[in-house]
């Protein structure tokens, strides 16, 4: 037996709430993981703002990454979506031996198909957000970001962390149907089933919500909560397909 475990949007560092107790939270899930976890999927803003230079990265989060070392030393397999809050990592992770996934990510799982990612971008998004979004991967930029000292671009980044979580109404209220990410996945479920390639299962993050729904073109949607106030996970039982979600 065998078994496969999603998490998203952690938001390490976010001083929202206990962002200690979160951190010890958090890796005390990564440790308690059972003996047949096979693979870890981290949907995306697993940090809630990180910025590696070439030879700097972030201090801190020693527990949560020392109990991601342990799990792959047991031979788990852990994979990683860059969120809009950690698309700034590079070759840190993977130099770690975690495996870095571009979403939507199609993977078969247990006899499931799966679609996976971090959410954001998908489906009819605003404008505004495209290019902003366009802003965040754009390599030249990112060089150019580079270049500021360290203080300066945490401080920056730290800020605009906060300024958004303070305009966005928690708990966020998932539009059902009308949401752009239902809409991508009931439009890639159809196009998928009709190259003979039906997907069970889309999960993703980024909306803060709990949501499980049937899409009307097959297979389920969910998108996982956060972890500020409660411990949310979903996880795929490889032997009989079932995916269960969590949130407590």
């Amino acid at each position: 037996m065998a078994k496969s475990y999603f998490v998203a949007d952690v938001h390490l560092g976010l001083t929202t709430c206990d962002p200690h107790e979160r951190e010890l939270r958090f890796a005390r899930f990564l440790r308690e993981l059972p003996a047949d976890t096979e693979n870890l999927f981290l949907l995306g803003d697993i940090w809630d703002f990180w910025y590696e230079y070439r030879d700097v990265v972030p201090k801190g989060y020693v527990r949560v990454l020392s109990a991601l070392m342990e799990l792959m030393d047991r031979g788990v397999n852990v994979y990683f979506f860059q969120g809009n809050h950690d698309v700034w990592t590079y070759h840190y992770f993977e130099e770690l031996g975690m495996k870095r996934l571009e979403q939507p990510y199609m993977v078969f799982v247990g006899g499931k198909t799966l679609c996976l990612g971090h959410g954001d971008g998908l489906g009819p998004c605003p404008f505004g957000y495209r290019i902003l979004r366009g802003i965040f991967h754009s390599s030249v930029l990112q060089w150019l970001f580079s270049l500021l000292h360290p203080y300066i671009a945490f401080s920056f980044g730290n800020g605009w962390s906060r300024g958004k979580r303070k305009k966005r109404l928690y708990p966020y209220q998932f539009k059902g149907a009308d949401e752009a990410l239902f809409k991508f996945a009931d439009e890639y479920a159809r196009e998928k089933t009709a190259a003979g390639m039906p997907i069970d299962y889309f999960i993703f993050g980024h909306y803060h919500a709990d949501v499980r729904l049937a899409l009307p073109s097959g297979g389920e949607l969910i998108v996982l909560k956060d972890w500020l106030r409660s411990s949310p996970y979903a996880c795929l039982d490889h032997e009989n397909g079932e995916l269960i979600t969590v949130n407590q």
